[in-house]
């Protein structure tokens, strides 16, 4: 068997969308209006903290595949001005998404319970203000939300090999920049910034998923414990302290190829390390230097810096069953799966989707019964369920 990264086949069935004349798509997405109708076509539950949980009908996985979105649509008009990270709503309502988060991740892992049959993988993307509104391929629905999706390893085997040149598989080429020049730095940081106990840096032949070979050269951490330690809030602090030093870490960067000798930024997470680490390195200020003349005479380039922090974390469980912790950088268009290196090609097809579909409902109604008992929300009726 060939290794390497895999394109799949995901059929969905095509959704009847009224733009109205004169806005594009991904200007649309980010309304009142079109979250109105996520809710009311593909709603599964939603709880008094504006937590979402929906079906994804443009989805990456027909086996299981849910979001919850932070459905700020109705409180913040302002689509640049929504919360787009964990680090960034209310503890409480961070806890609760947190208390949903681990129910899923249970099920999942319950539901699917052999790591040689299935892929299992729960993550966040930041849909954040860091691309112009109207950039083509700029993430539709700006607030937070997260994924939880399941593949079939038979799916994968099966699969053809996706383009290596593929550029959401390298994150449109900034995640190089931290990999090939940064590498050590970025280790020490985390390293130096970060007091974990649940979590545990590992390797990449320990971390990566065989069969496709990826995440490539990201740093990973082991959850020790598996799945019970997501029960324990002590891992979700430390798994927010990853998201905090990875801001630390792009910001200060950012702002050194922006401003030669700038200060360190306001309000980061981990001063000391800002300033004893990535400030007193050469390789990360000579880094900078390089980003910083590129951008002055390649006005392309410079247009496609990300100068916000953008990222990606998720959580996964490899073919040995480990559950691992990974983050990285965020670029436009590539998806949350292409870290672990599938590539899903969506194609519409109603025929194929119906005869997945009731499977899957089957799935997303069962957890949401899990979360309901947990007092985590309220059944949400649509065409297609009922609210119970």
């Amino acid at each position: 068997m060939e290794y390497g990264p895999r394109e799949i086949i995901n059929p969905f069935r095509p959704i009847p969308l009224d733009v109205p004349e004169g806005m594009k798509p991904n200007e649309f997405f980010n309304s009142t209006e079109n979250l109105n109708d996520l809710v009311h076509n593909n709603g599964l539950l939603m709880n008094p903290e504006h937590l979402l949980l929906y079906r994804k009908a443009l989805g990456h996985s027909n086996e299981f595949d849910t979001s919850i979105i932070y459905n700020t649509s109705q409180v913040i008009l302002d689509p640049l001005g929504r919360p787009v990270r964990r680090t960034q709503v209310p503890e409480n309502v961070r806890h609760v998404w947190n208390r949903m988060n681990q129910i899923i991740i249970d099920y999942m892992v319950e539901r699917y319970p052999d790591p040689a049959t299935h892929l299992i993988l729960a993550g966040e993307a930041s849909l954040d203000a860091t691309w112009p509104l109207t950039s083509p391929g700029v993430p539709s629905i700006r607030m937070l939300h997260n994924h939880f999706m399941v593949f079939p390893m038979q799916q994968l085997r099966e699969a053809e090999l996706a383009d290596l040149d593929n550029p959401n598989l390298t994150d449109g080429g900034q995640h190089s920049l931290f990999q090939s020049y940064m590498r050590d730095v970025y280790r020490e940081f985390f390293d130096r910034a970060l007091e974990l106990k649940v979590l545990k840096p590992i390797s990449s032949d320990e971390s990566n998923i065989k069969l496709t070979g990826y995440p490539q050269g990201l740093p990973c951490w082991e959850i020790r414990g598996g799945v019970q330690a997501l029960q324990n809030i002590r891992f979700w602090h430390e798994y927010d302290a990853i998201l905090e030093g990875f801001i630390d870490f792009y910001r200060t960067f950012f702002s050194q190829v922006s401003t030669r000798n700038a200060p360190i930024p306001k309000d980061v997470y981990y001063p000391q390390q800002v300033e004893n680490v990535l400030l007193f390195n050469n390789d990360f200020l000579a880094t900078a230097k390089r980003v910083r003349d590129q951008c002055i005479v390649d006005a392309k380039y410079a247009n496609s810096i990300r100068w916000q922090p953008a990222f990606k974390q998720l959580i996964y469980r490899n073919e040995a069953g480990k559950l691992i912790v990974t983050i990285s950088q965020n670029s436009i268009g590539n998806a949350i799966t292409e870290l672990l290196g599938v590539v899903v090609k969506r194609v519409p097809d109603a025929d194929a989707y119906s005869a997945a579909e009731p499977a899957l409902l089957e799935k997303l109604l069962e957890v949401r019964g899990r979360l309901i008992e947990a007092d985590l929300g309220d059944g949400i009726a649509t065409d297609y369920w009922s609210a119970a």
